[in-house]
């Protein structure tokens, strides 16, 4: 019996940023409690859901406050609102920028092998 090990594989990650994916830190924030369910998010902002969903929305003058931020934080653990956050006002572009540029070599080198396991170089 021959055993081969598993052969690498490329993955190239093409998903936006999130601050390219969302409008706001709102739009974050009711992804999140959406996806938890509106229900079980309210229970622990104690409002009750329809309350809770017009604080989200765009149109309501009932708006999802800084204290609920913070409680939604601590009894959800959802830390990517305060990605979103870091991303947009910590990141600086021209560190992006270089970051990528690092890159470059490695992405370069793989794509060379991959290229010539595939007979095309």
């Amino acid at each position: 019996m021959k055993v081969t090990p598993p052969k690498a594989q490329l993955s190239l990650d093409f998903e936006p940023g999130l601050v390219e994916r969302y409008r706001n830190l709102r739009d974050v924030v009711s992804t999140g409690i959406y996806r938890r369910g509106l229900s079980t998010c309210a229970i622990d902002l104690n409002e009750s859901p329809g309350n809770l969903s017009n604080q989200l929305s765009d149109e309501s003058q009932r708006k999802f406050g800084i204290d609920e931020f913070e409680t939604y934080l601590e009894k959800s653990k959802d830390m990517e609102p305060l990605y979103y956050l870091i991303e947009k006002f910590l990141h600086k572009p021209e560190a992006k920028s270089s970051a990528a540029l690092q890159a470059i070599p490695e992405v370069a080198a793989q794509l060379q092998k991959l290229m010539k396991q595939a007979g095309l170089a």
